[in-house]
């Protein structure tokens, strides 16, 4: 008997047909069956003959399998799993917890702090070495990538491999997808699961100039099938069904058009829900345009903006999470995007928190070898990130059951942004408080020696970035 842990992707490995095209002419699935249900899951194809089928214990205890395939050597394989309690910081998928905030399977608060390297994956080993090491020195929990290759501004080189292979003239198969790509991305997003840190796979972006962002439906369709077997068994899979979704109409005119319509995302949404069995986080980013985020299959809002003052609005408007994964980049390119201070971006960070959302970080700072976070990873060189650490801590020790926004009477932070008062008046007739002063650049806790209840004073030093934080007794 085969034996794993909750929620921890397991694999069960055939050997079938390497005749015709097996990406498109083998048919494989599995039923795996619980005390307290099934889960049937897609198997798919990775090469040389092999054929693969990743699952995901939801509970403990025994499950038996049995397959269904067209080719007789895969058809029937039946097996048993023990499936043992979850270990370590193995705390399962996250997903919506109540109406705008986010927790593991286990019940553990989620709280969503994550950065952008949008073409990482196509890196070299040493790269994503410095990339890993980065994403935890500063605690970031979730990252946003690209499934295809990036062409844009300062991401110019050819890939070494791609998603799919190659044919005699040059041109891509979009029948066949490429073995070496799928296995190096499988690498990164277990290692990424390992240091519990979210994978947010941006399945289609119109940045573009191999065709992926113009396949034919059938080739979009057949991809995202391919993308659900092969990642949804992952724990710390998020879909974002694009990065821009709005700019993904004729975006590369007449010799490249790239034209998605309403109706396209919705179909891919529809894929998607039908074979991730697991029903991981979905959203849809945009560049001007919101997309309609009341959509059933959408589970979160997430957005571009530099507001995310707005993270109230938007969520009570759409009913949802909301994370500003785009609230544009500390750096130093000709972009206005990619160009805000370091301050800037903490401010947005803790804006964007006490108005009850998520903020995602991103850094476009030239003169390091070409190499900019944003897209290639690497090493980062700007001022918010330890800040952003900072503030992740200051959220962590907010008690579970307290929400921010609106603020609590029993746990309460303000924060005065760019205002500078050098005191602050409260009421507070219910009880006795401790009050904290917080800078929240220079990353300092003050706890006052006093405690206050009734109508009083706390004194500010009359800088830009501070926060008070009071906590009832």
């Amino acid at each position: 008997m085969l034996t794993t842990e909750q929620w921890q992707m397991h694999e069960i490995t055939l050997a079938g047909t390497q005749t015709g095209n097996p990406f498109t002419d083998v048919f494989l699935k599995a039923v795996f069956r619980h005390d307290v249900g099934y889960i049937e899951t897609d198997g798919f194809y990775v090469g040389g003959g092999v054929y693969k089928i990743r699952f995901m214990p939801t509970v403990p205890g025994k499950w038996t399998y049995r397959t269904q395939s067209g080719d007789p050597a895969l058809d029937g394989k039946t097996g048993e799993i023990l499936c043992g309690p979850a270990t370590g910081n193995n705390r399962g998928p996250v997903r919506v917890k109540g109406k705008y905030y986010f927790a593991h399977a286990d019940g553990t608060r989620h709280i969503s702090i994550g950065t952008t390297c949008y073409a990482w994956i196509y890196q070299t080993g040493d790269l994503i070495e410095k990339t890993f090491s980065e994403l935890e020195k500063y605690g970031f929990n979730k990252i946003r990538m690209c499934v295809f290759p990036k062409h844009y501004d300062y991401n110019l080189k050819e890939p070494e491999h791609f998603p799919f292979i190659k044919d005699a003239d040059g041109g891509f198969d979009f029948t066949r997808l490429d073995p070496v790509f799928f296995n190096k991305l499988d690498r990164i997003i277990s290692r990424l699961s390992d240091s519990d840190i979210q994978a947010d796979l941006i399945l289609f972006h119109p940045y573009d100039r191999w065709g992926f962002a113009s396949m034919p439906p059938d080739a979009d369709d057949r991809y995202l099938r391919y993308m659900a077997a092969r990642y949804s068994a992952y724990k710390n899979v998020w879909w974002s069904f694009a990065n821009e979704y709005d700019l993904m109409t004729n975006m590369g005119g007449a010799s490249n058009p790239c034209h998605k319509d309403i109706w396209d995302w919705e179909r891919f949404a529809k894929i998607i829900c039908a074979h991730d069995p697991y029903g991981h986080l979905r959203s849809i980013h945009n560049c001007g345009t919101f997309y309609d985020h009341t959509k059933p299959w959408v589970t979160h809002c997430s957005v571009q903006g530099a507001g995310t003052d707005n993270a109230d609005k938007t969520r009570r408007t759409y009913g949802k999470p909301v994370v500003y994964d785009e609230c544009e980049y500390e750096g130093n390119i000709q972009h206005n995007w990619g160009n805000i201070s370091g301050q800037e971006m903490t401010k947005r960070f803790w804006l964007g928190a006490v108005y009850g959302g998520f903020v995602g970080h991103g850094e476009t700072y030239l003169g390091h070898d070409g190499i900019l976070w944003w897209s290639h990873g690497g090493k980062l060189h700007g001022e918010s990130p330890e800040r952003i650490r900072f503030m992740k801590k200051i959220l962590e020790e907010v008690p579970e059951d307290i929400e921010l926004y609106p603020q609590n009477d029993a746990y309460s932070i303000h924060y005065f942004d760019i205002h500078r008062p050098s005191f602050v008046n409260f009421s507070k007739p219910d009880g006795k408080y401790t009050a904290d002063i917080i800078d929240t650049w220079n990353m300092t806790v003050d706890r006052l020696p006093e405690t206050f209840t009734g109508d009083f004073t706390v004194k500010l030093p009359g800088r830009e970035h501070m926060a008070i934080r009071l906590i009832k007794l």
